[in-house]
């Protein structure tokens, strides 16, 4: 039996984080869709308004038991740049910011610690903006955003994976 979790994180332009994810060892199952707003079964043309509160959010369901959250935390911080207020890459607005949505008191503690370390680093060479936020809700984006960048190969991207040493130890 697996012992299956859900992890939300926002990090800009949804295509590329989903991409990189996918994957990673553990991760059993992604999806792209928006988080963070008050505006319940939103969609992607009013995301990107920028008026919805939502951000670009990536579900992540991992085995625990294969790939820790601490792992894929120490990942995301690797594969966007939670430097920029509200902007990665060419894409700006709230719904592109730095989030982590927890969903629980541990993984909010653990977050806290991950942040922490990485922003300790110094790897990014500015503070971190990530913002942690209650998880509230999760909204599907529309099934052709899904595996966009499988779709797509050549399609846009904000996002790779840098070879930061954040700090981490087992």
């Amino acid at each position: 039996m697996k012992n299956l979790q859900k992890l939300y994180l926002a990090g800009g332009c949804y295509w590329g984080m989903e991409e990189l994810f996918r994957h990673m060892p553990g991760v059993v199952a992604t999806q792209v869709g928006f988080s963070g707003g008050h505006i319940a079964n939103v969609a992607y043309r009013e995301v990107t308004t920028g008026t919805t509160g939502h951000a670009e959010t990536l579900m992540v369901e991992f085995d625990a038991d294969q790939v820790s959250l601490r792992h894929l935390l120490f990942e995301f911080f690797r594969v966007h740049n939670p430097t920029k207020p509200n902007q990665q890459g060419n894409d700006l607005g709230t719904q592109y910011r730095s989030a982590i949505f927890y969903t629980n008191d541990a993984q909010k503690a653990m977050a806290e610690q991950v942040i922490a370390t990485v922003d300790a680093s110094g790897q990014w060479g500015m503070p971190l903006v990530t913002t942690l936020e209650a998880f509230q809700a999760f909204y599907p984006a529309e099934e052709k955003h899904q595996k966009y960048i499988m779709q797509f190969p050549d399609g846009y991207t904000c996002h790779h994976r840098r070879n930061f040493d954040l700090g981490e130890t087992a």
